[in-house]
């Protein structure tokens, strides 16, 4: 090589190298040195953001259903201005209220989102667990976007988590790979792992991890709930969010139990609709005709109560105070059903044929029924019945559960309505109160019934940022300018989000809560009755009260 070719090789490799410090520099990006490497992202407006930090190694092929390893690491700066794809799913109704476009789905998904302050120091933590039947969602999603709640001095960490049949699906020989002598659950695995990483890296961020929230709304609340009841998870977070959780009853591994079969002989039943006669020929079918195959064969994913991940069904794990002792921000919304109608019966033809069917299923408590959901309008009746018996119930049991071990409990019911969700009949629907309290009312998809651009609309969301954010930092939800939120051992307490929030309400409901007890710890004593949506005129007939009288 002639002097003159070296030095025009030294000279590129040394403009490439300048560009590349340059793009480091650039106003718009910074770059963060943690544990697991250094990661580039995007500032803009005092808030950094983080996008597809990988958590853990993609469990593809041979690692399909095993728990998640260490994320292998990377050389450089690892470039974090993206989202990283979103876990295997079925692709939702492009119609659907719910429906976003999903640039990339992958088994190659375990990753996480940061956004942060850019002065933080020693901020609170808040993980956010994405909702979608633990079948579908991501953490990319748009009302996810976490600015606002940073810009109010918190971090945002949004997960992405394996779902459906690659989440959750549990098989004799699965159980005998694990050491443990258990399978399934591998979605929930996940979620531990991302808490582990956020031990391990979070301080870099300019967070604290002994100050970790986890919070979600629907699967995403049922994985907080999950989490709360988890012992590997024991001491990775300090306070719950729970936004729509159910708290209904959870397949066993082994046994069928509750009207439910076992966990591992649904994995059985999947794997010959599939054609697989064992597990390496389910390893090595392409990821797209499992999870088209498994949708097919009517696989529905679900946590497994295994002893170990899941020591016991969620309602025995709080009722004996075993669940992780740390305060608890959790509600519902009035208008749950009205965007979930595919949980409700079909109606009867009037009045008379309604109270009839509740007499025959409900026995002596049809009378509370009646009261409580009567006859005169079947319609909200129904919608309120469902609503109560899988959120309602659940969202008040766990303020009751926290408060009773000494750990305070928040409770709320979101009762707000806009003019193009009222049109639809969707007043405060299943996940309308979201980009409240994210501030994300002006970064809804297309499908999204559109939030006007008001004062009403601007203030709400105001407040729930400020609720959910303090109650992040502090264990207290406060928002200045708005009412107090007494906390549920105060007389029964919970907020009401209307217009503007009502904090001196109390009694939420009356006699819902101690409805839905009744239903299901009878239910439970029965063993043979699961407690979930199958209420109403769709419940078998109650079993008798349990001996000795406690239900």
């Amino acid at each position: 090589m002639t002097f003159l070719s070296r030095f025009m090789t030294a000279a590129l490799f040394a403009f490439i190298a300048a560009c590349a410090h340059a793009a480091d520099a650039s106003p718009n990006t910074t770059v963060i040195n943690a544990p697991a490497g250094s990661i580039r992202g995007v500032k803009r407006d005092g808030v950094q953001s983080f996008k597809g930090i990988p958590y853990a190694a993609a469990p593809i092929g041979e690692l399909r259903w095993k728990r998640p390893a260490a994320a292998a690491g990377w050389e450089g700066v690892l470039d974090a201005t993206e989202f990283g794809p979103a876990c295997m799913q079925f692709r939702a109704d492009p119609t659907s209220i719910y429906a976003e476009n999903l640039d990339a789905v992958s088994e190659d998904c375990l990753s996480l989102n940061i956004w942060k302050p850019e002065d933080a120091e020693n901020a609170p933590v808040f993980v956010w667990i994405h909702g979608g039947a633990l079948r579908g969602g991501a953490s990319s999603m748009s009302i996810y976007d976490g600015a606002a709640l940073a810009e109010r001095g918190v971090i945002v960490v949004s997960i992405n988590y394996r779902l459906g049949v690659f989440g959750y699906l549990a098989h004799p020989e699965l159980s005998a790979e694990s050491p443990d002598g258990v399978s399934g659950n591998y979605g929930l695995l996940d979620q531990i792992a991302a808490l582990e990483w956020v031990q391990r890296n979070i301080a870099a961020f300019g967070g604290d991890p002994d100050n970790v929230t986890i919070a979600g709304e629907s699967a995403g609340a049922l994985s907080v709930m999950y989490l709360m009841a988890s012992p590997p998870a024991r001491g990775l977070f300090h306070r719950a969010i729970a936004q729509s959780a159910y708290m209904i009853s959870t397949p066993s591994l082994k046994e069928a139990r509750y009207g439910m079969p076992a966990a591992e002989a649904v994995g059985v039943y999947v794997a010959s609709k599939l054609g697989a006669d064992d597990m390496a020929a389910m390893r090595e079918m392409d990821a797209d005709t499992l999870l088209k195959k498994s949708i097919k064969a009517g696989y529905v994913a679900w946590g497994t109560v295994d002893g170990v991940i899941l020591p016991d069904e969620l309602v025995n794990v709080f009722d004996r105070g075993e669940q992780a002792p740390v305060p608890i921000l959790a509600g519902f919304n009035s208008g749950e059903i009205r965007s979930l109608r595919a949980l409700l019966p079909k109606p009867p033809k009037n009045a008379e044929v309604y109270e009839t069917e509740i007499r025959a299923r409900y026995g002596e408590l049809a009378d509370a029924f009646l009261e409580q959901y009567p006859p005169d309008d079947i319609e909200e009746s129904m919608l309120a019945t469902t609503r109560d018996a899988m959120y309602g119930w659940t969202a008040e049991r766990l303020a009751r559960n926290q408060t009773e071990i000494g750990a305070e409990g928040y409770l709320y019911i979101f009762d707000h309505g806009y003019p193009a969700a009222n049109r639809l009949g969707l007043h405060a629907f299943h996940a309308s109160e979201i980009p409240y309290m994210f501030g994300t009312i002006d970064n809804t998809t297309p499908t999204w019934p559109e939030i006007p651009n008001t004062a009403v609309e601007r203030n709400l969301s105001d407040a729930m940022v400020g609720y959910w954010s303090s109650f992040a930092r502090d264990g207290a939800p406060s928002a200045e300018g708005y009412a107090a939120w007494r906390p549920y051992s105060s007389d029964e307490a919970y907020m009401y989000f209307e217009g503007e929030p009502e904090g001196g309400a109390r009694d939420l409901l009356p006699g819902m809560y101690e409805l839905h007890e009744k239903v299901m710890c009878r239910r439970r004593a029965a063993g043979d009755i699961a407690w979930n949506w199958n209420v109403g005129v769709a419940s078998p007939p109650l079993p008798p009260q349990a001996p000795g009288g406690q239900c």
